[in-house]
């Protein structure tokens, strides 16, 4: 077969695969169809958090941040009282967004600041995705309250956190029924990745999966040295 058959069973079948390749959902996020808000991560409502371990909220929290950073996602910070009881953003999350200021409010429902909802309505977008300390509080407020302005809502299930198990978990039933749809933040990484051949975004994904994906990230360290020495052995 000559070189330009060859060539042009190649374009058709390739054409083929296309043309049968589906489309994403539309309840997918992608990096420009969504806001993140992170609400209240700070010492004074850490300390009474027990539906998850501290540290483990702290580095998922953080990875969700890096996730937003990487991918250009418009990104509203919130503190509640602030220098009067709960304390500055965690430092990990201020330093993915080093010149940003929270909004510190006085009100347990973000969403009844109108700084934040101007914020919202400015970006534009109408996905939100949510986390919160504490869920059952500023969790439940602003997700409730978005629906109910017709925002599609999603909440980060492992960046937030409530004072049990059962506070946390009756707060997620609570949104969930209400049309919220939980997530977690390695998926939210992945969800905006959604394909490797993405190069652009490519590295900064997987070192942010290395720095805090837990086995997935030292799955993925693993992998590389094992390819390099299989490289270096072929030579």
């Amino acid at each position: 077969m000559k070189f330009q058959q060859v060539l042009t069973a190649l374009v058709l079948t390739l054409t083929a695969s296309f043309a049968f390749a589906g489309k994403p959902g539309k309840g997918l996020l992608t990096p420009t169809n969504h806001t993140v808000i992170l609400i209240d991560h700070q010492p004074q409502m850490a300390f009474a958090t027990r539906s998850i371990d501290i540290q483990e909220l702290r580095n998922n929290v953080t990875g969700l941040a890096k996730a937003a950073k990487v991918f250009n996602v418009p990104t509203i910070l919130t503190t509640v009282a602030e220098k009067s009881f709960s304390g500055p953003i965690f430092p990990e999350i201020q330093a993915v967004f080093p010149e940003q200021k929270p909004i510190d409010r006085t009100t347990m429902n973000t969403w009844e600041d109108d700084r934040v909802t101007n914020e919202v309505k400015k970006i534009g977008k109408k996905k939100l995705v949510f986390a919160a300390l504490w869920t059952e509080v500023c969790g439940v407020g602003p997700v409730l309250s978005a629906i109910d302005e017709g925002y599609e809502v999603y909440f980060v299930l492992d960046a937030s956190g409530g004072v049990s198990n059962v506070a946390h978990d009756a707060a997620v039933q609570r949104m969930v029924q209400a049309g919220a749809r939980p997530i977690t933040w390695m998926q939210y990484l992945l969800e905006l990745q959604r394909d490797w051949a993405r190069g652009g975004t490519y590295d900064a994904v997987t070192k942010i999966a290395k720095d805090h994906g837990g086995g997935y990230g030292v799955g993925i360290i693993y992998a590389k040295e094992m390819f390099k020495a299989q490289e270096g052995g072929k030579k």
